[in-house]
């Protein structure tokens, strides 16, 4: 049975996305932050080389005009919003002849300003530097007015650095945006081209368990690239051998439940025969245990023909009454469990209808009564009823035996597997594990416990008559309570 844990985890279309979306965040990252800092310091050289465009261009318009600061204001004024900063003129003093922020501070000496004096003495001057009054860093850009070939005043331009990050961040954020465009293009690429991947393994799934619930005639379509047609070549030859060799499985089933039976039924008949013409008290004796043993070999050949039956597919299950099956199995095994001084107390009132077949039902209540008798004490009691639990009807059967060891809990469903209260005991070992393979042939299963003070409690549930078991094996975990501890009393 699969667990649901098995069932789990990442699809390999999940796995492929993620993958190829793993390495394309890391080209985009590799490529964009390089190209981010170039960006950067693109932006930086660009403005600072616009500046000292500008500012030139107005020392030229300026040189000229030195003498007439009405001119030089409209002029400054114009040239301040195209830079986005403030622009100064100042004479061959150091003193105020125009300011695009207005005509109040005219006249203001600013040759203490380094930049100033560099421009007063013929050359420029650019570079940024903490601004007291703005209380903000600031990029200045100072250029000599030149008349006649001598340095006769300067212009200066201040502009803060914070146009400069802006424009420096607007081109960052389109650079990432062109990066987050270019993964959602990626990541789509990549999610049609991992579901064209994952498309043959799920159909190959879906190929297997149509296998898995009985439909041998299912193959996988051998076509797409040479891998894919190899490995559904590969499934469909491994199918055509499973269908085969579980076709010689149900005629050997067939054969050996009629070659079989007949023989030892007639080898029976016969040692019965000499047993009771023979004269000799030993003879006898020796006839009697033949008898047990041919016995012993006929209860194991019809455990495992059961068995085998257990592996094939289920045909189309019948209701059927679960107090007619109770009733039939306790008239079987009364004189039994009388010969052992046990009662067995069967109840037939429930009214519950499985969909299953009679006989199969039958041989899993036989399995478990006798098992009950078995390990049971004389004077006990063997409890058989049926009842109904969700979607599933029941049948339980509960002794007061030994019960099992913690350990033994799973194993003893196992084939071959006796356990330790049956290891001194004559049996075969295939008793629960029949149970076991029927109930889940028919969408059910088999639950053991201990029960409170001494004994043990079988259950088995099948689906019950009118019932839809999209999934058998999942409903029937699902229905169970909590599993109790089990261990020896």
């Amino acid at each position: 049975m699969t667990s649901a844990s098995g069932r789990r985890g990442l699809s390999l279309r999940a796995t492929l996305l993620a993958a190829f979306a793993y390495v394309l965040v890391l080209v985009i990252v590799a490529l964009e932050v390089p190209l981010g800092s170039n960006v950067a310091r693109r932006v930086d050289s660009e403005i600072k080389a616009d500046a000292f465009a500008q500012a030139q261009l107005i020392a030229t318009t300026a040189n000229d005009d030195l003498d007439r600061p009405p001119v030089l204001q409209r002029l400054v004024e114009g040239s301040a919003p195209q830079l986005g900063g403030r622009v100064i003129v100042v004479d061959a003093d150091g003193r105020l002849l125009a300011d695009s922020a207005g005509p109040g501070l005219q006249g203001t000496s600013y040759v203490s300003r380094p930049e100033i004096q560099t421009s007063l003495d013929g050359e420029t001057a650019q570079d940024t530097r903490d601004s007291s009054s703005l209380d903000e860093s600031i990029l200045f850009t100072a250029v000599p007015v030149i008349h006649n070939r001598r340095p006769e005043g300067a212009v200066r331009v201040t502009q803060g650095v914070d146009t400069v990050q802006e424009e420096v961040r607007n081109d960052v954020l389109a650079l990432i945006g062109v990066g987050l465009v270019a993964l959602l293009l990626g990541v789509g690429v990549a999610w049609v081209l991992a579901g064209f991947l994952a498309r043959p393994p799920r159909k190959l799934a879906e190929t297997a368990r149509r296998v898995s619930a009985g439909d041998l005639e299912a193959r996988a379509s051998e076509s797409g690239p040479r891998e894919e047609r190899e490995l559904a070549a590969a499934f469909n030859e491994m199918t055509a051998r499973l269908a085969a060799s579980l076709e010689a499985q149900r005629e050997f089933v067939a054969n050996a439940s009629h070659q079989l039976r007949t023989p030892l039924t007639g080898l029976r008949l016969r040692v019965e025969a000499a047993a009771d013409a023979s004269r000799s008290p030993e003879v006898s004796e020796e006839l009697r245990a033949a008898e047990v043993e041919i016995e012993r070999l006929t209860r194991l050949l019809n455990n495992l023909l059961a068995l085998a039956r257990a592996d094939q597919e289920a045909p189309e299950g019948r209701p059927v009454d679960l107090d007619e099956v109770i009733a039939g199995a306790a008239e079987r095994w009364r004189s039994r469990a009388d010969a052992r001084d046990q009662r067995l107390e069967a109840e037939t009132r429930s009214g519950v209808e499985v969909l299953a077949a009679t006989e199969e039902v039958g041989i899993i209540l036989d399995n478990l009564i006798e098992n009950a008798i078995k390990y049971s004490p004389p004077g006990s009691a063997i409890a058989i009823e049926a009842g109904r639990a969700g979607r599933f009807g029941t049948l339980t059967v509960c002794d007061e035996g030994p019960g099992l060891d913690e350990s033994e809990a799973e194993r003893v469903l196992e084939r071959f597997y006796r356990g330790g209260a049956g290891a001194a005991s004559p049996g075969t070992g295939l008793g629960l594990a029949i149970v076991r393979a029927l109930s889940e042939r028919w969408g059910g299963g088999t639950r053991l416990r201990n029960r409170d003070g001494a004994g043990l409690e079988a259950e088995v549930r099948l689906p019950a008559a009118g019932q839809a078991l999209p999934s058998p094996v999942r409903d029937f975990d699902d229905s169970l309570p909590a599993a109790a501890s089990l261990r020896r009393p």
